[in-house]
């Protein structure tokens, strides 16, 4: 682990330790004594050891989680994370008493979709100092229904999980989190975004209120090489906006949710070329020909106009090449 805390230390100036992946008490022991010797002064660490009934990794009971935050306060942790599990067996009116990292943040986990949310979450003063909701976004309804909670909030921390949650994820700094979660190499877990694509590839730490969202629909949509291509050029030339993957199973969840993600604009890929016509207010004569639409701009008004770039580009392609007139063709796929 302290490999990987270098590696992060480069990017990002906090850091959360997840005591509960490390194999034994011995790993752990043996690394908050390296942390304890190698800490960087500037950097914040949060020491999370979450136990098995809380989704984490951790074999032990309530007390030997907290003797690990404990020994991460004096290794120079000051934050912990202590799950709602954790908080609900803890003495009422005991918990500032352990000698924990000094800030809490509490967290609650959902695995299986997004709870019914209050409109925004107050963090009760001197009990805790921020409130985490990771929860499964089912829906892409369901990550902005989180998303609101964060721009309403204060100290709060918004988590969508799950491929169909990734977008969200990437927009929480923007929308009011207080922290993005990003591993440190190769996602873990759906929905996860490397700390590289987080920083460079998608810019999250630089996103604002003024970024323009665009992005490509799909179902599938990991393999689309479009967000590459558009955030790699949106930085090149200076362009506050960022190109996000949206994995649609249902075209009307994604339409409904386009003023909560304010999208300006947005590529339509498979298997929504067709469906997507008869959701828009109006589509230039070729695309209507054709039967399909590939390109879609969000109007002022929030009705939808459709195109289709497909045929134009692949047309001057072969012209570049062939004389197409007279010429004979054979389609695979």
């Amino acid at each position: 682990m302290g490999r990987q805390v270098r590696f992060a230390l480069e990017d990002t100036g906090t850091i959360e330790l997840r005591l509960d992946w490390l194999r034994n008490d011995e790993e752990r022991s043996r690394f908050l004594l390296w942390l304890r010797k190698n800490r960087p002064r500037s950097a914040t660490f949060l020491a999370t050891c979450r136990r098995r009934l809380a989704g984490g990794k951790f074999p032990a009971d309530i007390h030997h989680e907290l003797y690990w935050l404990i020994q991460a306060r004096d290794a120079g942790c000051q934050w912990c994370d202590l799950e709602m599990e954790t908080f609900r067996e803890l003495p009422e009116g005991l918990l500032r008493e352990y000698p924990l990292p000094p800030r809490i943040l509490l967290s609650i986990h959902d695995f299986e979709g997004t709870p019914k949310l209050p409109r925004k979450v107050i963090v009760a003063h001197g009990l805790v100092d921020a409130v985490k909701i990771a929860a499964k976004s089912q829906t892409i309804s369901d990550s902005v229904r989180l998303l609101k909670v964060a721009r309403r909030s204060r100290n709060f921390v918004a988590v969508p999980m799950g491929d169909v949650g990734l977008p969200a994820r990437i927009l929480a700094l923007r929308e009011g989190s207080e922290l993005a979660y990003a591993p440190v190499a190769e996602a873990t877990a759906p929905g996860q975004v490397s700390l590289h694509e987080m920083l460079q590839l998608y810019r999250a730490h630089k996103l604002n209120r003024e970024t323009r969202v665009y992005g490509v629909i799909g179902d599938p949509v990991g393999h689309s090489l479009s967000p590459l291509l558009h955030n790699t050029g949106f930085a090149a030339h200076h362009v506050n906006a960022v190109y996000l993957p949206f994995l649609v199973h249902q075209l009307r969840d994604f339409l409904l949710a386009i003023p909560g993600f304010d999208i300006r604009g947005f590529s339509v890929t498979l298997p929504h070329k067709q469906a997507i016509l008869k959701h828009l207010k109006e589509c230039e004569p070729l695309a209507a020909d054709i039967g399909a639409v590939n390109t879609v701009v969000v109007r002022r008004d929030g009705s939808l106009y459709g195109c289709n770039t497909d045929y134009v580009g692949v047309l001057r392609a072969l012209q570049k090449k062939f004389r197409l007139k007279g010429s004979r063709a054979l389609i695979f796929g």
